[in-house]
């Protein structure tokens, strides 16, 4: 099986992603992915839409066309920069993480995403989601992601051409994070970090779970916290954000 096709089959089962504290670039992990829709962490480096499969490396965004999964066809590459680490999805925008800045392509048309706007920032490890309103970004600094602050980012991304900062709250070692519902933002920092983000330029620390991890996976109430060690599920509360009810871990 080549190279390509192992990759895919990767994508198939779960996300793949670059852990900043690694020794290479290259090092992969997988986790589980549910059901036909899916759900990645925020240190993938691929999404699907419809059926295309768009993929960063360290300085392009790759398009694949995978109709017919058995022959995937590289259809386009696009220069994006240097330092490529992340890669998300909402709707038509693909969110693009690098140690240097965040970059925001429209992807309506499917094999020709367009640049809209980008933001630079100070070297650092940088995960990004995004929401209809607002991009959140953690920053990571230290070791090979660069300088030594810890910062969590919110964007004004209404107007994806033009994103604003609108806050900044400095963290432990923040890096993956993922939403739930819409008024929760979970932050893998010392502790999972729980935020309000009702109102999301003042977002306030609700609840905190006590877990080593560095990416999570929500899907509906079920909550997936990815460790160097291996994985742990929760299930969450909707009426209760402070009361999460442990199910499992699994070693890996």
């Amino acid at each position: 099986m080549n190279t390509l096709k192992i990759f895919i089959l990767l994508v198939c089962v779960g996300i793949i992603h670059t852990s900043c504290d690694s020794d290479s670039s290259d090092i992969a992990n997988t986790t589980n992915e549910f059901g036909q829709d899916g759900q990645s962490g925020s240190l993938a480096r691929f999404v699907t839409l419809e059926n295309y499969l768009y993929t960063v490396d360290y300085q392009n965004l790759n398009v694949f066309n995978i109709s017919n999964t058995e022959n995937p066809v590289l259809v386009n590459t696009i220069n994006v920069g240097f330092n490529i680490e992340t890669l998300s999805s909402y709707k038509d925008y693909l969110y693009i993480g690098s140690r240097n800045g965040m970059f925001i392509y429209n992807a309506s048309q499917l094999e020709t995403p367009q640049l809209l706007s980008s933001v630079q920032h100070f070297t650092a490890c940088d995960p990004v989601i995004a929401n209809d309103s607002h991009a959140f970004v953690t920053l990571k600094g230290g070791n090979l992601c660069g300088e030594d602050l810890n910062i969590l980012e919110v964007y004004d991304v209404t107007d994806a051409e033009n994103p604003i900062l609108l806050s900044q709250r400095n963290m432990i070692e923040p890096i993956g994070l993922g939403f739930y519902q819409n008024d929760y933002l979970f932050v893998c920092d010392d502790q999972v970090k729980i935020f309000d983000i009702s109102d999301p330029e003042n977002m306030q620390l609700v609840h905190a779970i006590d877990a080593d991890s560095f990416d999570v996976i929500i899907q509906n109430n079920l909550l997936i916290l990815i460790g160097e060690t291996g994985l742990t599920q929760y299930m969450l509360n909707p009426d209760d954000i402070q009361n999460e009810t442990f199910l499992s871990s699994l070693s890996l």
